[in-house]
């Protein structure tokens, strides 16, 4: 099946964590399984060499780099990063690097060869931006900088075959490196997926999908009970009448910045957070699914030291989210021109119910995001439905009665007659 970013998905790879050996190789075997979940786009955190001047713990922060052209050598070889590519590529996914552009180590190879590329004080030393002190600041008026930048983004599409990149707080780099960078880089490799952590809305100008921290940080208060759900609501509204109608957005339950920082998804969204996954899914959204997030990961992993997920437990949560990306990639009303539409009453009642449909076929989500269990009639459910996670098909003559405890979801497909 042709690849369609609008369908897609997005598996964020921790290296360093994924498995005991840590490993590029080690990591490649777990493809079968992740194919088998229907991954499509595999985000690498950052696999390049860590800075050791203020290094921060004993193995540093991935996104101090020591070199933008080289591989991290304890996850492995620039021959082992090709196999993986390949490989990767013959199972059908994407990759996609994580770069950071705004800043790098204290002993990144070019503060030796090309000094001016970085920010420095009167004393001419070397700053850090805000309070991340194992980094120093790129100096973005320097254009030899800003052409060495694009030029190391270039090499791994040229000589690995990548297929795009995750921008680190791609706002902190101005808007116009993005531009450049990516019509320089698409000459050797056209149509790549550019993401951005970000929610700056210019940013859409350049980059295919960019992040969702606002509505992350609006459903963690809703599910702690200190916001209504109208309230949340009105931040997803907020979202459709600022960023263009083409441009995706990443919906998410956890990251590494979320899972190391502040705390599992389980820890912030208590009962609500496999429904919080349901929701990721099943709006306008490309989503993201974290490394061990299908397991589930109940701990918060290390971030400047090694802390292995532990993959010798069943995981539990395999079909759940090989269910939800099913869901969609064979549902077009979730991806092409879809109208989504949220039930008001419903909403009072802390129950987020909404539809998105076309012209084709609609899906009905229901999510009890109250405190008791929900007591509502879902009307103008004429004709034949199919609930997409038992597979129980029913005739409805006109309603649904939703009686179900706080973190139930229902997910309806509504066949729209021709």
């Amino acid at each position: 099946m042709e690849f369609n970013l609008a369908s897609s998905n997005i598996y964020e790879v921790n290296i360093r964590q994924y498995t005991n050996d840590g490993t590029l190789l080690a990591f490649m075997k777990h493809l079968p399984r992740l194919k088998d979940m229907d991954v499509e786009i595999l985000w690498l955190m950052p696999i390049y060499p860590i800075g050791t001047k203020n290094r921060k713990g004993n193995l540093g922060s991935y996104y101090s780099i020591a070199n933008f052209k080289d591989v991290n050598e304890s996850f492995g070889t620039k021959n082992d990063f090709k196999l993986l590519i390949k490989t990767a590529h013959e199972f059908g996914f994407k990759i996609i690097l994580d770069w950071v552009a705004n800043h790098a180590a204290w002993d990144n190879n070019w503060t030796t060869t090309n000094s001016d590329f970085f920010i420095k004080d009167e004393q001419n030393n070397f700053v850090s931006p805000f309070d991340w002190e194992d980094v120093i600041q790129i100096d973005h008026a320097n254009t030899q900088q800003q052409a060495a930048m694009i030029d190391a983004m270039r090499y791994w599409v040229s000589e690995f075959n990548i297929d795009g990149f995750r921008a680190d707080m791609a706002h902190l780099t101005p808007l116009q490196f993005w531009k450049n960078a990516r019509t320089e880089i698409e000459k050797v490799k056209p149509n790549l997926i550019w993401l951005a952590e970000t929610e700056d809305f210019e940013y859409a100008k350049v980059f295919d999908i960019t992040y969702t921290w606002e509505w992350m940080h609006e459903s963690e208060k809703l599910c702690n009970q200190q916001k209504s759900l109208n309230e949340s609501v009105q931040v997803l509204k907020n979202y459709k009448s600022i960023f263009p109608s083409n441009h995706y957005r990443m919906f998410f339950t956890s990251n590494h910045d979320e899972n190391s920082w502040t705390a599992t998804e389980y820890q912030k969204y208590g009962v609500y957070a496999n429904a919080m996954a349901v929701f990721s899914f099943l709006y306008q959204s490309v989503p993201l699914i974290y490394s061990g997030q299908e397991l589930p990961n109940l701990k918060q992993l290390a971030f400047f030291e090694k802390d292995e997920i532990d993959w010798n437990k069943q995981i539990e949560l395999h079909d759940f989210y090989k269910i939800l990306l099913n869901i969609r990639k064979n549902n077009k009303a979730l991806f092409e021109n879809p109208t989504i539409v949220f039930d008001e009453i419903a909403i009072q009642n802390q129950l987020l119910c909404y539809t998105i449909s076309n012209e084709e076929n609609s899906i009905l989500v229901c999510i009890n995001f109250g405190k008791l269990n929900s007591n509502y009639t879902i009307n103008n459910l004429i004709g034949n439905n199919t609930d997409l996670f038992t597979g129980r098909k029913m005739y409805l003559h006109h309603s649904y009665y939703f009686n179900e405890a706080p973190g139930s979801f229902l997910v309806l497909q509504q066949i729209i007659p021709s």
